[in-house]
């Protein structure tokens, strides 16, 4: 990760609020507001004075905003100088900066490679009106 830029495919910009589930192929970079679940398959970036409330998955992640919500990545977990999370982290490898708050706990295990799926797929549901289909 020597140019923690490179590659980056979206961006959520400061002021930006977005309320809802986000689901990214590719990167992001996020300096807005986010309160919903995040899945990204590449790189997830939280620029500082980002707010995130929600569960995040990412294949590795740097923090520099505030996050309450668990995050679980593939790979690494950098918080930032500033950062603050509330909730727990899921990586391989983990670095913080000095003046990091946070208030969780960590699972650094190799057997914890697969990262659960946090969107799940709507279920289509049938069901019948009255005087429509079958009625009993």
């Amino acid at each position: 990760m020597a140019d923690k830029h490179q590659g980056i495919t979206n961006i959520i910009g400061k002021g930006a609020f977005l309320n809802g589930k986000l689901k990214i192929a590719g990167s992001i970079r996020i300096d807005g507001k986010v309160d919903g679940e995040i899945d990204v398959s590449d790189s997830l970036i939280v620029g500082k004075g980002s707010e995130i409330k929600g569960n995040i998955k990412a294949k590795n992640s740097i923090i520099g905003g505030k996050i309450i919500g668990d995050i679980y990545t593939q790979g690494k977990i950098e918080f930032q100088s500033g950062s603050r999370i509330k909730g727990n982290i899921y990586c391989k490898s983990l670095v913080i900066e000095e003046g990091v708050n946070f208030d969780g706990s960590c699972s650094m295990s190799e057997e914890k490679s697969e990262t659960p799926s946090l969107i799940k797929e709507e279920k289509s549901e049938s069901f019948s009106l009255p005087g429509q289909g079958t009625e009993h």
